[in-house]
């Protein structure tokens, strides 16, 4: 049996080149190359058929250590809570106030982003602080 090596993270969205910038800021992502044949990602986009134009997006981790983010369009809108989220950890190993400072810190950067700040859940006997944030477009994630 072999071991997955690589994963992809794919986000339901309406706009993805847009969804897609917005997490290349959160992450330090990029976006690659394009492919072959084509100068940029907007000459790859007029080559497909029109019902196919700005219908996907890409970005991935420079040192090719995080999962590749694949946003697709779809037509519904998000509705209820996502049954997936990401953690985005900006406190590991960072304990009491000087996580929350942490946190905080990174939350008051990406709101300017787009981002919104849901709450602050505050350490407890059993889990330390952390941040639920929502993207640009209102799918939930954690600072943690």
């Amino acid at each position: 049996m072999s071991s997955i090596k690589q994963f992809q993270v794919t986000f339901d969205c309406a706009e993805p080149e847009r969804v897609a910038r917005f997490w290349c800021e959160v992450l330090g992502y990029v976006v690659p190359p394009p492919p072959e044949g084509f100068a940029t990602w907007d000459d790859f986009d007029r080559s497909l058929p029109s019902e196919r134009q700005g219908s996907a997006f890409v970005c991935s981790d420079p040192s090719g250590v995080g999962p590749r983010l694949f946003f697709q369009r779809v037509p519904e809108g998000k509705v209820v809570k996502n049954r997936v989220h990401l953690c985005v950890r900006v406190g590991t190993g960072l304990v009491g106030e000087e996580r929350l400072a942490t946190l905080e810190a990174e939350c008051a950067r990406l709101v300017p982003l787009g981002a919104v700040h849901v709450r602050t859940l505050l350490a407890d006997e059993d889990n330390e602080s952390c941040i639920v944030m929502q993207d640009i477009e209102g799918n939930e994630f954690c600072l943690d």
